[in-house]
This record gives C-alpha cells, sequence and structure tokens, in this order.
C-alpha cells in the first residue's frame, strides 16, 4: 500500500514538472511570439515593454447603431473630428464624427449623389479623401473611376483610365487607394499597374507615374533566366516592380506609400516595406535606427505567424511619428522621424487590441482607430502614460525644449530601462544643450556611433578650447626646452674647447 502511494505521488510530480515545462511554449505560440508591447534592442532582441497604447472601445454595427451591419469595409480617412469609412459591402460611406475616444455618432451615410453622365451611386467604394475645400473624392472601383464631389454630394468630375500606350488595352480601371494633395491633384494605386502611383492634376488630365518601385533581383536567377529556354523563363518569376499597398499624405504634403517585402532564405527581408515620396517620387525616407523599418525582424512560422509583416497601411503624426499597420501579423508599428521603432503591438485574435484583417489604420491627435474589415469594427486606441511621456519627450526636442525632453526621457527610462529610444533622446537633449560628456556616455551604452561621434567631435573641441593655454605652454616647452638643452651642450662645448686652447697655448 505504501509503495503504490509513493508510485502515485511519483506520478503526480512527473506531471506536474512536465506541465510545467510546456506550459511556457504553448503561452509563447498564443501570444504570436511576443508580449502584446514590446521593442527591439541594438542586438535585435526583443524586449518587452509598457503598453503605449491601450484600447478604448471596440465600436461595431451595433456599437454605432446601423440598421445595415458594415460588410467588408475597406478605406477610411479622418477629416477633423469625422471619421469617413468606405463601407464597401454596402457599396456606401459612413461619416461618423468623433464625440470623444470613447463615443462615436454616425453623421451621415452617403449612397448617392447628384449629376454626372454614370451611375449617381457608387460601386464597391474603397478609398476616400477630403480636400481642404471640402470636396470629396472616392475611388469607386466597381465603376472604373475615382469620382470628386462638392461638399452638397453634386458630381463635379471623375478621373477614369489612364490614356498610356504602355498599359494593357484590355486592362480593366480598378482603383484601390487614393490621396489629394492641396491643390487637389489625384495620386492613386491601381490594381494591376505596377509603374507607380497614377498622378492626375485637378483638372482631370493624367500626367503620368509617380514612384515606381525599384527592381530587385538574384544575380542567379537573373543569368538563369537569360540561358533558359522559352518555356522555363514563362514559369519564373517576372523582374518587374512591386505594386503599392496603401498611401497616405502627411501634411507637408510627403507621400508615404506601403509595400510588400520579398522575404528570402534565412529569415531576411528584402525591399521597402514603405517609402516617403518626394514631387520627384524620389524615396526620401530615413533610416537611421538599428533595423531597417519593415516590422518584425523574425519572419519564420510559429505561434499562427508566418511570413514577413504586411504593411497594408499607414498614418502620420504632425509630430512625424508614423504607425504602420501589418495585415498578416495584426500588429501596429511605429517609428519616429529617423525611422527608430517607437513602439509594436497587437497581434491575430479575437480580443479586444486584436484583429482578425486589419485593413485600414487613421489617427486624430495622438488616438488611433483601427478598421478591421472581417470584424466589420474600428477599434480605437489611446496612449497610456507611458505612451505620453515618450510623445512629450520627442515633441518637446522639436521644439526646442531640450531640458524638458531629457527630463521626459529620463521618466520613460525609469519606467522601462530596456528602451533603447530613452537613452538615444536623452543623449540627443544632452547634446543640444552642450553636454557632450554625458551625451557620449548615453550614445555608448546603446551603440549609436553616429551620435557618439557628433558628441565626441564636440567634447573633443570644448576641451581643446578650455585647455588651451596648457596646450600651448606645452607644445613650447616641447620646443624650447630640447633647444635650450642643445644651446647649453653647444655653450659648454665652445668653453671647454676655449679652455682646452688656452692651455696648449700657455704649454
Amino acid at each position: 500500500m505504501h509503495n503504490k502511494k509513493n508510485i502515485i505521488k511519483t506520478g503526480i510530480v512527473i506531471l506536474a514538472a512536465v506541465a510545467t515545462l510546456f506550459h511556457p511554449v504553448i503561452a509563447l505560440a498564443n501570444s504570436g511570439e511576443y508580449g502584446y508591447s514590446y521593442n527591439y534592442d541594438y542586438w535585435g532582441d526583443v524586449q518587452e515593454s509598457p503598453d503605449s497604447y491601450t484600447v478604448c472601445k471596440v465600436f461595431t454595427s451595433a456599437e454605432l447603431g446601423l440598421d445595415v451591419r458594415l460588410k467588408n469595409p475597406q478605406g477610411m480617412f479622418v477629416n477633423g473630428n469625422n471619421i469617413y469609412i468606405c463601407d464597401s459591402g454596402n457599396n456606401r460611406i459612413i461619416v461618423v464624427e468623433r464625440v470623444a475616444p470613447q463615443k462615436l455618432e454616425v453623421r451621415d451615410i452617403i449612397d448617392s449623389f447628384k449629376g454626372g453622365s454614370g451611375p449617381e451611386t457608387f460601386n464597391n467604394p474603397t478609398d476616400i479623401a477630403i480636400s481642404e475645400d471640402g470636396n470629396i473624392f472616392v475611388a469607386d472601383q466597381g465603376n472604373a473611376r475615382i469620382v470628386k464631389l462638392n461638399d452638397k454630394l453634386e458630381y463635379v468630375m471623375e478621373f477614369t483610365k489612364p490614356t498610356d500606350n504602355t498599359l494593357d488595352p484590355a486592362l480593366v480601371f480598378q482603383p484601390d487607394k487614393l490621396v489629394i494633395d492641396t491643390a487637389e491633384r489625384v495620386y492613386c494605386i491601381a490594381t494591376g499597374i505596377n509603374k507607380g502611383l497614377v498622378k492626375y492634376e485637378n483638372d482631370g488630365i493624367f500626367s503620368g507615374f509617380v514612384g515606381a518601385t525599384p527592381v530587385t533581383f538574384n544575380w542567379t536567377d537573373y543569368i538563369w533566366k537569360k540561358l533558359a529556354s522559352q518555356e522555363q523563363r514563362a514559369k519564373m518569376e517576372s523582374f518587374v516592380p512591386t505594386e503599392y499597398e496603401n498611401i497616405y499624405i502627411d501634411y507637408e504634403g510627403f507621400i508615404y506609400a506601403t509595400a510588400s517585402v520579398a522575404s528570402t532564405e534565412g529569415n531576411s527581408v528584402e525591399g521597402d516595406a514603405i517609402r516617403k515620396l518626394n514631387l520627384m517620387g524620389n524615396n526620401i525616407l530615413v533610416q537611421n535606427g538599428n533595423w531597417d523599418v519593415y516590422g518584425d525582424l523574425y519572419i519564420g512560422s510559429g505561434g499562427g505567424y508566418e511570413g514577413p509583416s504586411i504593411f497594408t497601411d499607414v498614418t502620420v503624426m504632425d509630430n512625424d511619428i508614423y504607425v504602420c499597420l501589418d495585415k498578416n501579423r495584426g500588429r501596429l508599428f511605429g517609428y519616429d522621424d529617423q525611422g527608430r521603432m517607437v513602439f509594436a503591438f497587437g497581434g491575430n485574435g479575437n480580443m479586444d487590441g486584436y484583429f482578425r484583417r486589419p485593413s485600414a489604420i487613421e489617427h486624430i491627435g495622438h488616438e488611433l482607430y483601427v478598421l478591421d474589415s472581417l470584424d466589420c469594427s474600428i477599434t480605437a486606441f489611446v496612449p497610456t502614460d507611458f505612451g505620453n511621456l515618450v510623445y512629450s519627450a520627442i515633441e518637446e526636442f522639436d521644439k526646442g525644449n531640450y531640458e524638458a525632453s531629457g527630463a521626459y526621457w529620463q521618466e520613460v527610462m525609469d519606467q522601462n530601462g530596456n528602451y533603447d529610444l530613452a537613452y538615444i533622446g536623452l543623449g540627443r537633449a544632452l547634446l543640444r544643450q552642450e553636454d557632450y560628456k554625458n551625451a557620449m556616455k548615453y550614445f555608448e551604452l546603446k551603440h549609436d556611433r553616429e551620435n557618439y561621434s557628433k558628441a565626441y567631435k564636440q567634447y573633443r573641441k570644448e576641451w581643446v578650447e578650455s585647455h588651451i593655454v596648457w596646450i600651448v605652454v606645452i607644445i613650447l616647452a616641447l620646443f624650447l626646452i630640447p633647444l635650450s638643452i642643445g644651446r647649453i651642450k653647444s655653450l659648454r662645448h665652445e668653453i671647454d674647447t676655449a679652455d682646452i686652447f688656452t692651455l696648449n697655448r700657455k704649454g
């Protein structure tokens, strides 16, 4: 009997040990490798972080009071406190007012307009933009046009398939995403057109393609394609530019465009996941961070995730923080104007703060709004105290209040000692306050060679200026002492020579 009890106890201990052993693996798989909020350090290791954002509320069709439920919503645009939602499956635009972060109220439903030679209704509208004059531009994909309406919902004009000899005549024009600049020029992403953004002047005339992505290819594949037969070449992947996923125009008029990146063997990624285009269509995105801007660093499968991050949309705040929405992993990645990751959070799932098929992101102030096309909902995020500290530190630095910025970064560091951006931010604040020695210390801790070099150069200059008298004295001493010693030896030699000559004469 006693032996039987021992056997049972031993079995329970073994089962408990096995459960404990496998429990972290199960938790890791469910969480998608990382915690909800995280960042990467200099070495590329994942560092857990306090949440920068928290879910304020998830708005469903019922929460918004809609009689007809949202169906496959695709696009979203913010104009003041109004959020325009492209309810693509129901061929309409929902206008929602942000009364408070936790309160959105439907103000209008746009499903038709007046005038025009074509249909006065939408057919699968996928994106929308509002000009400063209140004109409404809608990517009316099913009707193969971009339609322009005035603020009274009256037809003004439409933008149709570009007249270009390089396009397939059989190609059906399907505008997907669009932005407009202050002059109401239209930039559009169209399905099946990989020459860049389709650009129209404000009078509706097509004026060319802007910002085509550079073609990347492997030299081995390129040589093999040259040597392969026609049948083999037909089966190989063509070296063509990548189509963009989405676009956003910031307050300065620069266009941020997201694109898919190609994964390669060895769990690395190629291509630009996001580009910042100037008027010439050149990519001017700054990437001074330790890692390029493409979301998660590791693309191996596990925990329900497979492949690289795919940025399906981006929004840019007035403090130049841009937030990318990853439709593959259901995450949000924030970057500063130097390309350093500010935060990463989210995941795939049914819980608040997780997504099933995120399709669009927008912001009002620091608040973030994410549209889920499968869940047919809008998730409102508000910054936490930690997130507000980070934003305050960045914004105070931009205003030139370096001492205040440094104080905020110190608070951030106190809450998260593994947050590299806090060390670099504090170092930059000290650098601007001309405290070069301490700035060097913080840059060295986080291996920021570029800023360390700047601080060291200024520190060396400052040190030389403050010790210039001693430096001159030492230089003169190094020059005069040997000269004096040589002169003394020469005089002594002359004296000794003269004495010998005198003795010889007397003798």
